[in-house]
C-alpha cells in the first residue's frame, strides 16, 4: 500500500508518522519526501479494519492537510519510466559505478551480449568494450564527458562516456557512476546522413490536395527512389519539371547535379552540343567541353519537351540509354556517364510513333515509368492554394504584405480553364500584384481572356475540317482515359457508348496496351 500525505514542512512531523505506524506494527518499507509539501510511505496491504482507523489518526496530526492512497511511489514511477525508455532505445546503454561494474543496461545491450541482465550486472565494463580505460576516466581528478572509438563484441563502435553527478547539501558535486552509450557506424552514418538532409520534403512545395495530383506524388514518390527513366506527360505549364526535381531530390541521386535542356527551344546542333559536348579541334576550338550527360554524372538530367527532339538526336540519346556511354562531337574516346533520365512532353508520343515521327525503340526505353499530369482545370482544389503560394511568395519580391483574395476572385479563379495551367496562373497573378493599391485581390484584378464559362481548346486559326478536329479531341480524350479504364466496358460504360461503339474507336485510333502505357 501506498500513501501520499499533503502537509505543511513542519520539525517533527515525519517521526509522528512514523509513531503511528509502530503503534499499528506496520512495517515501512519506503519513505520519500519533497520539497512540494508531500510526504509518500510504502508499506504492505493492511486489514481493511486496521486501514479505517490508521487514515483518520494521520489527518489529525498537526499539518496534515490530506491523505490519499496513490497506485506508485515517485521513485517507482521513475524507474518504470527510465526502463521503458531505455528499452525502446536502438543503441546499446551501460550504467556502471564509480568502480566501473555494470549497474544497469539497455536491451539492446544485452542482446548484443547474447546474454541476460543477471549476468550483466556487476561486471566489469572494460571487459565488454574494449579500447578505453574506464577505470582511470572514473577516478580522475576532473571527470567531463568523452567520446571514443572503442570496440564492442569485436566490432567498431563509438562510445559517449556521461559522468553521472550527485549534488551535496554543501553544493559540491559527488561522482555516483557513469552512463555509456554505443553508436554503431551504420547507426552514425544513419543520423548524419539525416543530419544532411533538406529539412523540407522535395515534394513538400507541391500542392496536392485534389484527388488526381495526390495519385501524382504518391506514384512519384515510389518512383523516385527507382533508377529507371521517368517520362512525365501533362500540357505547358502543368508543373513537369517541378516533379522532375522533387523525384532527383527523394532519390538516391540528391547530392547529385539535376541539370535541364528544353529540346524545343535550341537548334538540333546546338542541342547535340550540349547533350554531349565537342573534343579538342571540334568547330576549330583547341579545349574540349563537356556536356550535359558528364556534368550530370552522379545526378539527374531533365529532357523536356522531348517530342521535339530530332531523330539524328533520338539515336544517340538510345545509345546511351542502352550502353550508359557515348562520344563527345568530333572525338573517338567513349565517355561512360551514370545518369537518370527523366523526360516530359505534351505530345502523344504513342501516335508519334505510330506516325512514324519517333523511334519506338527510344519509347519503350523512355516510357519504363510513366507519370500523367492533370491540367489545372482537371484540380480545381488546388487553385486557390496554388494562388496563395504565388501571392505569398510574389509578395516578398515585391516588398509588401501578401492581399487576401475575396470572394468573387476565389470562384473566378476556381471556375476559370487555365489553358497555359500553373504559369498562366503565376503570370496573372504577378501582375495583379504589381498594379494593386489595396490589401485585397478581387475578380477585376485578375485580367485574363474572357472564356465565358468554357474554353476553346482548338485554335481559331487551325488546319483541318470539323470533322478532323472532332476526330482528334476523341482520339486524344480515348488516350487519356483509356489508363484509367483499360477495359472497353468500362470505358464505355464511363463514356455512354455501347461496348462495340468504344471498341471500334480504340482500333481504329490505334489505343492499345501496347500503345498506351496502362
Amino acid at each position: 500500500m501506498r500513501l501520499e500525505i499533503i502537509c505543511q514542512d513542519r520539525l517533527g512531523i515525519v517521526q509522528d508518522l512514523l509513531d503511528i505506524l509502530v503503534k499499528y506494527q506496520i512495517d515501512l518499507r519506503d519513505i520519500e519526501i519533497d520539497g512540494t509539501g508531500k510526504i509518500f510511505l510504502n508499506f504492505p496491504n493492511i486489514e481493511f479494519e486496521e486501514f479505517q482507523h490508521l487514515m483518520p489518526e494521520i489527518r489529525k496530526l498537526d499539518g496534515v492537510m490530506d491523505v490519499k492512497t496513490i497506485p506508485f511511489m515517485p521513485i517507482e514511477r521513475e524507474k518504470k519510466e527510465l526502463r521503458a525508455l531505455l528499452e525502446i532505445l536502438p543503441d546499446p546503454i551501460f550504467s556502471v559505478d564509480t568502480k566501473g561494474r555494470v549497474i544497469l543496461a539497455n536491451e539492446a545491450a544485452t542482446s548484443s551480449l547474447e546474454m541476460e541482465l543477471e549476468d550483466v550486472k556487476d561486471k566489469e565494463i572494460g571487459d565488454l568494450i574494449k579500447g578505453f580505460n574506464f577505470a582511470k576516466w572514473l577516478n580522475s581528478k576532473s571527470i567531463s564527458s568523452e567520446t571514443h572509438r572503442i570496440k564492442f563484441i569485436e566490432q567498431d563502435f563509438v562510445a559517449e562516456m556521461l559522468p553521472v553527478q550527485v549534488t551535496e547539501y554543501g553544493e559540491k558535486n559527488v561522482l555516483a557512476g557513469a552512463v555509456i552509450m554505443l553508436k554503431s557506424e551504420f547507426r552514425l552514418g544513419q543520423q548524419v546522413h539525416a543530419f544532411h538532409q533538406s529539412t523540407e520534403d522535395g515534394f513538400a512545395h507541391i500542392q496536392a490536395n485534389s484527388s488526381s495530383m495526390k495519385r501524382v506524388v504518391r506514384e512519384a514518390k515510389k518512383m523516385s527512389e527507382l533508377d529507371a527513366p521517368i517520362l512525365i506527360f501533362g500540357e505547358t505549364g502543368t508543373g513537369k519539371e517541378l516533379i522532375a526535381k522533387a523525384c532527383h531530390k527523394a532519390s538516391r541521386r540528391e547530392n547529385g547535379s539535376f541539370l535541364a535542356l528544353n529540346c524545343a527551344a535550341i537548334p538540333d546542333n546546338v542541342a547535340e552540343t550540349e547533350l554531349f559536348g565537342y573534343g579538342p579541334g571540334a568547330f576549330g576550338n583547341q579545349n574540349s567541353k563537356p556536356g550535359l550527360f558528364e556534368l550530370a554524372n552522379g545526378g539527374t538530367l531533365f529532357l523536356d519537351e522531348v517530342g521535339d527532339m530530332s531523330s539524328h538526336l533520338q539515336v544517340k540519346l538510345l545509345r546511351v540509354l542502352q550502353d550508359g556511354s557515348f562520344r563527345r562531337i568530333g572525338d573517338e574516346k567513349e565517355v561512360s556517364a551514370d545518369v537518370r533520365i527523366i523526360c516530359s512532353t505534351q505530345k502523344d508520343l504513342g501516335q508519334m510513333v505510330a506516325d512514324g515521327l519517333f523511334r519506338e525503340d527510344l519509347y519503350y526505353r523512355l516510357n519504363v515509368l510513366s507519370l500523367v499530369l492533370p491540367a489545372l482545370r482537371e484540380r480545381k482544389q488546388d487553385i486557390i492554394p496554388l494562388s496563395e503560394d504565388i501571392i505569398k511568395q510574389n509578395s516578398a519580391k515585391l516588398g509588401r504584405r501578401p492581399p487576401k483574395l475575396n470572394k468573387s476572385c476565389v470562384d473566378f479563379l476556381t471556375n476559370y480553364p487555365w489553358p497555359g495551367n500553373i504559369r498562366q496562373l503565376e503570370n496573372a497573378l504577378y501582375r495583379a500584384l504589381s498594379l494593386l493599391d489595396g490589401k485585397e485581390l478581387s475578380k477585376e484584378h485578375i485580367q485574363l481572356p474572357s472564356c465565358a464559362g468554357t474554353i476553346n481548346y482548338i485554335s481559331e486559326d487551325f488546319d483541318g475540317t470539323l470533322e478532323q478536329e472532332v476526330k482528334r479531341f476523341e482520339r486524344d480524350l480515348l488516350r487519356r482515359m483509356y489508363p484509367s479504364y483499360p477495359s472497353t466496358r468500362q470505358l464505355a460504360k464511363k463514356l455512354g457508348l455501347s461496348h462495340t461503339a468504344i471498341a471500334n474507336k480504340l482500333r481504329e485510333y490505334g489505343i492499345n496496351r501496347k500503345t498506351v502505357k496502362v
